[in-house]
């Protein structure tokens, strides 16, 4: 079988070089999609905006990461915007859309009624970026016409976390780990996306990620 060719969005970020890495190292074609020079080691890039990413641009991938973070208020509404400016140009292709999510709105009631932004210990501070999160997975979910699938982090998503190499897939509720603790590497968590884009699994679902 052919290798799968995918595009990672935002690749000079921490997550999306990891995922970049992650996919390389299994042999996938990869292509960086960076805003200025590459730090990833992707084979093939393109230096674009993720807004200013063309239907041709993407044409060929089976998978498009996007992987836009932002973490000011001058840079959160970017991810919202970019997940809906994807999901647009992708609309009726065969290219999987993969989305690096948020925790916030995972589920903590089996009624999913109230989400862990809700709740009184969870930071003022996180609110926007937590709502900008939201907001894409609310966009994505109207969609028939898109291929995507949302991955959200455990709630303590760990930059420096070791790579354990497992994880586990859990749904659109808070899961646990055997610790009884809602964490997750960022490096275990690319394993997760680029086994997500490998299986061909979950599509217009969302998912979630908790170490073992």
């Amino acid at each position: 079988m052919a290798s799968k060719k995918i595009a990672v969005v935002a690749a000079n970020g921490r997550v999306g070089q990891l995922v970049v890495k992650e996919a390389a190292d299994r042999g996938f074609d990869v292509t960086a999609i960076v805003r200025e020079e590459n730090k990833t080691a992707a084979p093939h890039v393109i230096v674009k905006d993720a807004l200013d990413l063309t239907t041709q641009d993407l044409a060929g991938f089976d998978a498009v990461v996007d992987a836009v973070g932002g973490w000011t208020p001058e840079t959160i509404p970017a991810i919202t915007e970019a997940a809906v400016y994807l999901a647009d140009t992708l609309a009726g292709t065969d290219a999987r859309l993969i989305v690096v999510g948020g925790a916030g709105s995972l589920f903590v009631n089996p009624e999913h009624t109230v989400t862990v932004d809700m709740g009184p210990d969870f930071p003022e501070d996180w609110k926007p970026l937590s709502a900008a999160h939201g907001a894409a997975l609310a966009n994505l979910r109207q969609r028939e016409n898109v291929k995507w699938t949302y991955v959200s982090p455990a709630a303590d998503f760990q930059a420096d976390g070791v790579r354990t190499g497992t994880y586990t897939l859990a749904g659109e509720e808070l899961a646990l780990n055997a610790a009884g603790e809602s964490t997750v590497s960022y490096a275990d968590y690319a394993i997760a996306i680029v086994d997500l884009i490998e299986s061909g699994e979950h599509v217009r679902e969302r998912v979630s990620v908790v170490s073992k």
